[in-house]
């Protein structure tokens, strides 16, 4: 598994974070779904992760054509950099 890079703003817990990935310069962008309205972006992937009673979206930035292995991956890198180990990613949105 490669090492990416990950920023999370001071001001952000978990939210509004950034996965990079070095080798193919591809980023996914993390939201929360209840605190944010971001539509998704034309040519870009979509990916959701429910973890108690959280719920994030993962979205790509810059995609083209990568591998969806890269971007889950990414995804659950960052699910364990955060601790979330009951973490389950969705390629759709969860129904409640």
């Amino acid at each position: 598994m490669s090492n990416y890079m990950i920023s999370i703003p001071n001001t952000a817990k978990n939210n509004n974070g950034t996965i990079h990935d070095r080798r193919s310069n591809l980023k996914v962008k993390v939201f929360d779904m209840f605190k944010s309205k971001a539509k998704q972006r034309a040519g870009e992937v979509r990916f959701f992760v429910t973890a108690g009673d959280q719920t994030l979206a993962f979205e790509t930035e810059g995609y083209k054509r990568h591998r969806q292995l890269l971007i889950l991956q990414m995804i659950s890198r960052y699910c364990v950099y955060l601790g979330l180990m009951e973490a389950q990613i969705h390629s759709s949105y969860p129904a409640a």
